[in-house]
C-alpha cells in the first residue's frame, strides 16, 4: 500500500453521516472533466464552488460547463445568478448548506467542485458573522479607490488593520475595500472579526485536490485562453461593456479585454495579460490550498485509478 492509499484509509469519516466529496484545484487543471466522471460514479449531483460560474451571462470566460455537460449530471450554482446580483461567500454558505441538507436526504454523497478558495472555506469551515455594509460606507471607499487608486487603499488598510494587510491579496481591490468597509462600520480591525473557529457540519468532508506539474498547468491555461478567444470571449465581453464597473466583471478574462476596448492596450497584449493573470491566479489558489493539510493531492490521471479506494472509504 502506498502513502496516499494509507492517507485515504486513515481519514476519519463517520459512517452514520453522508459525505461531501470536495474536488478542488487551480484554474485549468481539469476539474470539470473529472467531476463528471466522479458524479456519475457516485450517482450524485454537483454543487459548484466556482464563484464566477454562478453568473448566467458569463459562459465562455468562466469556462462554465456546457449544455451537454449540464445534461450529463445535475448541477447547482451554475448560471444561478445575474451579474447584477450582489452575492458573497456568506450568502453562499447559507444557500449551499440549506441545499446540501436537502440533497443529503436523497444522496449519501454529494460532490462540491471548484477553485474559489473563500467559497470552499465557507462550506467546509463556515464564515464568521460579518456585519452588512451600508451603501454610504461602500460608496465612500469606492470613491476613495476611484480617485486615489490601489496604493492608497492598500496604505489605508495597513493603518487600520496591519494584520489583515499582511494576509490579504494586495492586488485584489475588492478584498481590500471589503476589509476597509468593515473597519469603518465596526471601528475595529477586520482581522479581529475573523475568529477562524470551524463550524460543525452535519456531514463528513473529504477533500481531494487536483494538480499538475507547473509547466503543464501553465501550458493548459495558455491554451484554454486561446480556445476561449476562438469561441467568442471578446464578443461576450463586448455585450457587457456598459456594465464593466460591476464587481462581477472585474475579473480575469473580462477586465483585460475592457482595457483593450478602452484603447489602453492592443488586443494581443490584452490576451497575453489574460494568460498571465490566469497563471497568477492559479499560483494564488495553490498557495491557499497548500495550507490545508486535509487535502489529498492527485494528478487528474492518478485520481482516476483511486476512485474505488475513495468509494471504499466513503462506504
Amino acid at each position: 500500500m502506498n502513502k496516499k492509499d494509507s492517507e485515504i484509509l486513515s481519514m476519519e469519516l463517520n459512517p452514520e453521516k453522508p459525505t461531501l466529496l470536495v474536488l478542488l484545484g487551480p484554474t485549468g487543471v481539469g476539474k470539470t472533466k473529472l467531476s463528471l466522471s466522479l458524479a456519475e460514479h457516485f450517482g450524485c449531483p454537483i454543487v459548484s464552488s466556482d464563484s464566477r460560474q454562478f453568473y448566467r451571462e458569463l459562459k465562455i470566460g468562466t469556462a462554465a460547463p456546457t449544455e451537454k455537460e449540464l445534461n450529463r449530471v445535475k448541477h447547482y450554482f451554475v448560471g444561478s445568478h445575474s451579474i447584477h446580483d450582489e452575492y458573497n461567500a456568506g450568502q453562499y454558505e447559507q444557500d449551499a448548506i440549506k441545499l446540501l441538507d436537502e440533497l443529503f436526504q436523497q444522496h449519501k454523497v454529494v460532490l462540491l467542485v471548484g477553485g474559489s478558495m473563500m467559497y470552499i472555506d465557507a462550506i467546509c469551515n463556515g464564515m464568521d458573522e460579518i456585519p452588512t455594509v451600508d451603501a454610504e460606507t461602500r460608496a465612500y471607499w469606492q470613491k476613495q479607490f476611484s480617485e486615489f487608486g490601489l496604493e492608497f487603499i492598500q496604505s489605508e488598510l495597513k493603518k487600520l488593520d496591519p494584520l489583515h494587510y499582511d494576509q490579504v491579496d494586495l492586488q485584489n481591490p475588492k478584498r481590500i475595500l471589503h476589509a476597509l468597509e468593515i473597519c469603518t462600520i465596526t471601528g475595529n480591525p477586520y482581522s479581529e472579526l475573523r475568529t477562524g473557529v470551524r463550524k460543525a457540519r452535519s456531514f463528513n468532508i473529504l477533500k481531494v485536490g487536483l494538480n499538475r506539474p507547473r509547466p503543464d498547468l501553465y501550458e493548459r491555461i495558455n491554451t484554454r485562453v486561446e480556445i476561449m478567444m476562438r469561441e467568442g470571449l471578446l464578443q461576450e465581453a463586448e455585450q457587457f461593456y456598459k456594465f464593466k464597473e460591476l464587481n462581477t466583471l472585474n475579473t480575469v478574462g473580462y477586465k483585460e479585454l475592457y482595457e483593450y476596448m478602452d484603447g489602453n492596450w492592443t488586443l494581443d497584449f490584452a490576451i497575453n495579460m489574460i494568460k498571465q493573470d490566469s497563471r497568477r491566479y492559479a499560483k494564488r489558489q495553490l498557495t491557499w490550498f497548500n495550507r490545508d493539510k486535509e487535502i489529498l493531492w492527485y494528478h487528474p490521471q492518478e485520481l482516476e485509478s483511486n476512485i474505488e479506494l475513495i468509494t471504499t472509504k466513503i462506504g
